[in-house]
């Protein structure tokens, strides 16, 4: 005889009903080792590139001291380290880079650095821009829908790789005369507008379908019954539901913007030296003195690379199972 007391079978189905779907993407995203690796080694590099200035004064070295000029005797006469492995050593972790003698660590970890700022920015803009073009065309529809899907047609019909590289020098030029050198900051600002201006437009169509299919729903038009602005529904009851396509999309777009911004530092048209870069550290690894002396020095910049964009892809993907077990593999 069990004289306990027993549970309430429809108390308990009353909690699990209970909860929002944020606990419950919560709850499946938890489940999924893949994810929540992903989700760490991603933080990791976020980590990295925010505590780079005190990983470095922690380490005792920086990412500009040129160390073939203050310490000769750590190079022959190509200015290849004399050490074997790139001179990787107790004193210099991932070795020095042929030629100028830059701290591999530290270039390394500002230029991760570098990169993520630069792709974050950017990935804040499309979202932002997304939001706004997609979002409202979709839920006003008529010449306001008409005008913004010929605007995106118009720009998804650019090549996209080819436009990056082509207008880097124009944007450049709007800022510093071609006979002066230019500043870090203005090859950043050219590197997000080029970057914003032709990469928005998926995320808008996405939102833009979404919104579509949401205006015809019940409850917006119990919001459009009561009187409510076209604000008031797009801000209260529209966003709030593409909030899962939203971070879906922007898991995956923000790897592309990291590999586009290191694509263009490796074709001379982004950041350039002394400022460090992850394409910019490519770009040095493919110079006849690196391949021929230290095919080493590629290895931490590719192998943190192909970890990175990796981790995010699969981090989206996690993300998406979790909005929708459905989608589920």
């Amino acid at each position: 005889m069990d004289g306990g007391p027993q549970p309430d079978p429809n108390t308990a189905t009353v909690k699990v009903e209970g909860r929002s779907p944020g606990q419950l993407m919560w709850i499946r995203f938890k489940r999924d080792r893949t994810g929540v690796i992903s989700a760490f080694v991603v933080a990791f590099f976020f980590v990295v590139a925010a505590a780079a200035p005190l990983i470095s004064k922690l380490y005792g070295k920086n990412p500009y001291t040129v160390y073939a000029d203050e310490r000769p005797e750590l190079f022959d006469s190509a200015g290849v380290p004399v050490q074997p492995n790139g001179g990787i050593s107790s004193e210099f972790w991932f070795g020095l880079e042929p030629g100028n003698g830059y701290d591999v660590f530290t270039k390394l970890i500002y230029g991760i650095r570098t990169s993520l700022l630069i792709s974050l920015a950017v990935t804040v803009a499309v979202v932002l821009t997304g939001i706004l073009l997609g979002v409202t065309a979709g839920y006003l529809g008529g010449k306001t829908d008409f005008f913004i899907g010929r605007l995106i047609d118009f720009l998804l019909a650019f090549p996209s790789q080819l436009f990056f590289i082509a207008s880097m020098p124009v944007v450049v030029s709007l800022f510093v005369s071609p006979r002066d050198e230019t500043p870090t900051y203005v090859r950043v600002v050219a590197l997000i507008v080029v970057q914003w201006v032709l990469g928005w437009m998926s995320l808008a169509r996405i939102l833009r379908g979404t919104t579509l299919a949401l205006r015809e729903r019940e409850f917006i038009e119990a919001a459009k019954v009561s009187g409510a602005s076209p604000w008031r529904i797009i801000r209260r009851e529209i966003l709030p539901n593409v909030v899962t396509p939203l971070l879906v999309q922007a898991t995956y777009i923000l790897p592309s913007f990291v590999t586009i911004e290191a694509g263009l530092s490796f074709l001379g048209v982004g950041i350039v030296e002394p400022t460090p870069d992850w394409g910019q550290m490519f770009s040095k690894a493919s110079t006849e003195l690196v391949l021929q002396n230290d095919i080493t020095y590629m290895f931490f910049p590719g192998v943190s690379m192909v970890v990175f964009v990796v981790a995010f892809n699969l981090l989206g993907d996690s993300v998406r199972d979790a909005f929708d077990p459905k989608t589920a593999r």
